[in-house]
């Protein structure tokens, strides 16, 4: 009966807080990204274009469904979030990759990825022996996904166990980094700054900008932000060649301001350009002044100006947009 039932409006949330955790925002049989397809039997969420490829299969190997088109049952949801998503189904699908081996990319034919795909699933070559199926056709993939799940089940690995939390993505943070002015000398007379943002166990970060002090990045970054968030960290890094990658200067970004404002607000369509939050500078932040969290155009955005704390001399601009989950 499960099959065939509604999905609960709860594990729709926990479908798509799965998708934003970062190692399922590319394909994972070709690293293409904003994969919007999965594969709910195996447990992975893949691009248009391998999609085609497993359908080529048969539901007996992979049952494909769009994330956002189609109706998912409850027993399907749970079977992805058991597996925990591209990371982990690759780290047994993928266990034993010939040394060397070269995984389809972006850009791959289609005989490329269909060779691969069919080779990773329906082979089984890339598996360990012990889990390898060799039952008929209708039972093939049912019982090779019951066997891994039983293996994720019985696993301690950090790396394997990863349905903590999975419940809990309120949405997407875009931090668009404009500019640093006025950096910090950590080589002879320049720097080539780059920035890292982390949230929790994320780590995204910008390309480095070559001899420059006052670097034009203009790049868009994106987190996934649980329930239970704290501070961005911002951190400038010189790039070095032959030894460590300086530190140019940290700051905390807080965006409880733009989060609180944008949910107790609903819908930011709804309304024309307002202000509705504000983040206050003090003595224990890095603000240069007052940071407003705004409706511009129907989003929900935010400019932030900051000190970098711990060092000389920077500064360093930035553009939230916030990105809610039901979006």
């Amino acid at each position: 009966m499960s099959a065939t039932k509604k999905t609960s409006p709860d594990n729709v949330r926990r479908l798509k807080g799965l998708l934003l955790e970062s190692d399922n925002r590319v394909c994972a049989d070709c690293s293409a990204p904003d994969p919007k397809w999965a594969s709910a039997n195996i447990g992975v969420f893949i691009c248009l274009k391998c999609c085609g490829v497993h359908r080529s299969l048969g539901t007996h190997v992979s049952k494909v469904l769009s994330v956002t088109l189609d109706e998912w049952s409850d027993d399907e949801i749970e079977s992805m979030i058991e597996v925990g998503g591209n990371s982990s189904a690759n780290s047994i699908y993928e266990a034993f990759l010939p040394e060397g081996f070269a995984k389809p990319g972006p850009e791959a034919s289609n005989d490329e990825r269909k060779k691969f795909i069919r080779s990773k699933y329906e082979l089984q070559e890339f598996l360990k022996p012990s889990l390898r199926i060799t039952s008929g056709k209708s039972s093939l993939q049912t019982s090779l996904s019951k066997k891994i799940i039983d293996t994720f089940r019985s696993s301690n690995s950090n790396s394997l166990n990863k349905t903590e939390g999975m419940v809990e993505f309120l949405g997407l943070l875009k931090v668009k980094v404009i500019e640093g002015k006025n950096l910090a000398v950590r080589d002879m007379l320049s720097s080539d700054p780059y920035v890292i943002l982390n949230l929790g166990h994320q780590r995204v970060q910008t390309q480095v900008i070559s001899s420059n002090l006052n670097p034009v990045w203009n790049e868009e970054l994106m987190l996934s932000v649980p329930e239970k968030f704290g501070a961005v960290k911002l951190q400038v890094y010189d790039q070095d060649t032959f030894s460590a990658d300086d530190i140019m200067g940290e700051a905390e970004i807080d965006i409880q301001p733009m989060i609180t404002a944008a949910m107790a607000l609903g819908d930011a369509g709804l309304f024309g350009n307002i202000q509705i939050g504000k983040w206050l500078k003090s003595s224990d932040n890095a603000l240069m002044e007052d940071s407003t969290v705004n409706i511009v155009d129907g989003k929900v955005k935010q400019v932030i100006a900051l000190k970098l704390q711990n060092v000389e001399s920077g500064e360093v601009y930035l553009e939230l947009e916030w990105m809610p989950l039901d979006h």
